[in-house]
């Protein structure tokens, strides 16, 4: 039969039926049937899943392109956050000189002032005694004192009014903060501490040449209240000129051997002795428990202010007693009147201070090798009063 078709739907008169592949269906009038189209369903399906994989693929290379840009402006940015909060940034240097002003930063301005470091010191006043207490703490930012970039310091207190009482601490090797922990004691009329002013120098250690002045610190006694015991921080000023000591020098060599408990001495040469005294010699003494114990001495030098002398003496000392030796080595000289007088002395062992204990102590370290350096002298009477006033310091033993 005919079939009629409008709009993709077929239309048939009543009462007629259809046979569709085999079967057949009732033609129902007034209700119209859909004709599917033929094709295949999966292409469309593939079409779909291409079209979404395409759209995702997209969507995660704009999303890894983003992070891989705000990844690059991070690092860009990074130097800049670690300036702003580093310790070499603005913020750093202000919050340092807020507390301490910078000695490179300050000395490289122009017309800026040189710091030469700073000093912790504490006063302290017996009034039974009448005696002013000195105790050295420690030093900071000091100036290096030779082209290595760091120095040997130590220091030395005196007052203005007690000529040739002066206190040295032991030396500290290779550094520019050097911590002493030492009091000295000074003998001042509390009428006189008005008048008076504490002088503490600091110098850099040389065994065989001058000792280089650091730095230099002049406190006058009256403006520091006696009723206290007051500990602070003093700046450093430049030091002054080193005056020549009157006294002179002595360059000796020391060695101990601990096996044979044999004490060598050798007096080298004296220098910057007084022209006026004529015939120096040396006397060497070793003392014992406050006693003396066994002596020597040079020959005399004739003509000169400047004796060589290169003499031996050797002593014979247990090792069970080195630590109660006292070695004592007095210049001798002949004065105006034609009397033997002596110049100055030099204290070595335990109970000595500054570079003369530095000295023994390195002996006592370096067993069985000589070691040389050159020694202030000393008022024979402060020598004196030392070996009867300052208790002992037990050093290491080598081997201990």
């Amino acid at each position: 039969q005919t079939l009629s078709f409008t709009g993709g739907l077929a239309t048939a008169p009543s009462s007629q039926s259809l046979r569709v592949l085999g079967r057949e269906e009732a033609w129902r009038p007034g209700r119209p049937q859909e004709v599917q189209a033929a094709g295949p369903s999966w292409a469309l399906t593939a079409v779909a899943v291409a079209a979404g994989v395409l759209a995702v693929s997209c969507l995660l290379c704009v999303a890894c392109c983003c992070c891989c840009h705000l990844r690059s402006q991070g690092c860009r940015k990074k130097p800049r956050g670690q300036e702003a909060v580093g310790l070499g940034g603005p913020q750093g240097t202000t919050s340092i000189h807020l507390v301490q002003p910078d000695v490179e930063s300050s000395e490289s301005a122009p017309g800026g002032p040189r710091h030469w470091g700073r000093l912790l010191l504490s006063l302290g006043y017996d009034f039974g005694s009448q005696e002013i207490q000195v105790g050295l703490k420690q030093a900071a930012d000091l100036r290096a004192g030779g082209p290595g970039g760091t120095a040997d310091p130590y220091a030395r207190v005196s007052l203005s009014t007690g000529a040739g009482h002066t206190h040295e601490t032991r030396v500290h090797r290779g550094t520019l903060c050097p911590t002493f922990h030492e009091t000295c004691c000074f003998h001042v009329p509390q009428r006189e501490l008005a008048r008076t002013a504490l002088r503490v120098q600091v110098l850099s250690f040389r065994r065989f040449s001058a000792h280089e002045p650091l730095a230099e610190l002049s406190l006058p006694l009256g403006t520091v209240d006696p009723q206290h015991v007051l500990e602070q921080w003093y700046q450093l000023g430049p030091p002054g000129t080193t005056e020549p000591e009157p006294s002179g020098e002595l360059c000796l060599s020391l060695r101990y051997a601990p096996g044979s408990g044999r004490l060598t001495v050798v007096v080298l040469e004296a220098r910057g002795l007084s022209p006026g005294l004529a015939d120096p010699y040396v006397k060497v003494q070793l003392m014992l428990n406050q006693r003396k114990w066994k002596k020597r001495k040079t020959s005399a030098r004739k003509g000169t202010a400047a004796p060589y002398f290169n003499e031996t003496f050797t002593f014979l000392v247990p090792f069970s007693q080195v630590q109660s030796v006292d070695l004592v080595l007095a210049v001798w000289a002949r004065g105006p009147h034609f009397r033997a007088e002596p110049v100055g002395k030099v204290l070595l062992g335990a109970r000595a201070s500054g570079q003369a204990l530095q000295h023994w102590a390195d002996m006592l370290a370096h067993a069985r090798r000589p070691v040389a350096q050159w020694h202030r002298l000393r008022p024979a009477g402060e020598v004196d009063g030392a070996l009867a006033l300052k208790p002992r310091l037990h050093l290491p033993l080598p081997g201990s």
